[in-house]
């Protein structure tokens, strides 16, 4: 079988049953199950649900987005082999982590295949919830050109790139576009302070203002287990995104959850230990492949430059990347997942093929 058969690129068109478009993101895909399937589940399965909640099983793919673009390789390699494994098996162990510790539950209910979650429907915080331990990337940027006051926290003089902070940073953005409110701009991804959640806390979905104590003691502490653990395996926890929301459990009552994916390679800066502490940063996470981009391409200009969008969405698109740098961030990738989960990880030669047959199987799901 070809390499590239091994890599899931297209997730959004399996004969997963559903009355709904599927919603497709630059990695995962969403299926929403009919309300029948549904309660039929949570029945079957005796998930710690309401019996009307929605459900929905959420495809991961091996695609690569960097720059806002999705990015391929030579032989028809659409994305990166194991990549999409080693997400899911890194969030799945920290949300272990997390339950384990008495934080907070995520949204995933199942885990029928390495690529594929059973999610409930969950409300989402408006919120992106970003938690930084060292100064680098973006803020160093900001902060070596004179900025010192981030998402309404001041930073003293005198740091040096890829410093320890003092403290540990959160400096949250906001997630989609929010509009008609006093201070935040109408755009995604802006940085935001404590007091703009405070001024705006329904907005932002919270459902009380004693939430953003609790979504800010879930961060703190959901940062600290994932740091500490690495630590053990020499790695350093850099920064992070997190995402929260809210379900209902088996009684009807809300609570505050952790969702998306949790201290994985794309959603976070993860440093090898003993490298750092010799003075050289090495990535352990997708900032190795965007620093590979910004070397590869003559004008790596275009892939900073925001006005030049049409650009780099068109660079992506005529660019096959070498066979060698795929195979780089897959190395990163499953690398990192197997240290963190401490075992080998489990690849498949045909996921699409075995995806369909375990959800029919098994789940019931797969239309005739």
């Amino acid at each position: 079988m070809r390499l590239a058969d091994s890599v899931l690129a297209v997730n959004n068109d399996l004969p997963i049953r559903t009355d709904r478009p599927v919603h497709s993101g630059k990695v995962r895909s969403v299926y929403w199950l009919t309300t029948a399937d549904s309660e039929r589940l949570i029945r079957e399965k005796g998930y710690p649900v309401a019996p009307d909640t929605p459900l929905a099983i959420m495809v991961i793919s091996d695609r690569i987005s960097a720059f806002e673009c999705l990015w391929k390789g030579e032989g028809g390699m659409n994305g990166v082999p194991g990549k999409g494994a080693a997400l899911n098996a890194i969030s799945n162990h920290w949300f272990q982590r997390f339950r384990e510790e008495g934080l907070a539950d995520s949204h995933i209910l199942d885990i029928p295949h390495p690529l594929v979650w059973i999610v409930q429907k969950a409300q989402p915080v408006m919120i992106e919830a970003i938690c930084r331990q060292y100064i680098t990337g973006s803020m160093w940027r900001a902060y070596d050109k004179g900025e010192r006051t981030f998402c309404g926290i001041t930073l003293p003089d005198g740091l040096e790139r890829d410093q320890k902070l003092p403290e540990l940073l959160i400096t949250p953005s906001t997630k989609g576009i929010l509009k008609g409110l006093d201070g935040v701009p109408e755009a995604d991804d802006v940085n935001i302070s404590r007091a703009d959640l405070e001024r705006h806390y329904q907005a932002f979905n919270f459902r009380s203002p004693s939430d953003i104590d609790a979504y800010e003691r879930l961060l703190k502490e959901g940062f600290g287990v994932i740091s500490d653990d690495l630590a053990t395996i020499d790695q350093i926890f850099v920064d992070t995104k997190f995402e929260f929301g809210y379900v209902r459990n088996a009684e009807g009552q809300e609570k505050l959850i952790y969702m998306d994916e949790v201290g994985t390679p794309d959603s976070s800066r993860i440093w090898d230990g003993a490298q750092y502490r010799e003075g050289k940063v090495v990535e352990q996470s997708k900032e190795a492949f965007r620093q590979e981009l910004l070397h590869y391409f003559d004008d790596p200009d275009v892939l900073l430059d925001k006005s030049r969008m049409d650009e780099r969405t068109a660079l992506a698109e005529q660019t096959e990347l070498p066979r060698e740098v795929m195979m780089r961030v897959s190395d990163t990738y499953v690398g990192i997942a197997e240290k963190i989960i401490g075992r080998p990880l489990a690849l498949s030669d045909n996921p699409r093929a075995e995806i369909i047959d375990t959800l029919r199987s098994q789940y019931g799901l797969i239309q005739d």
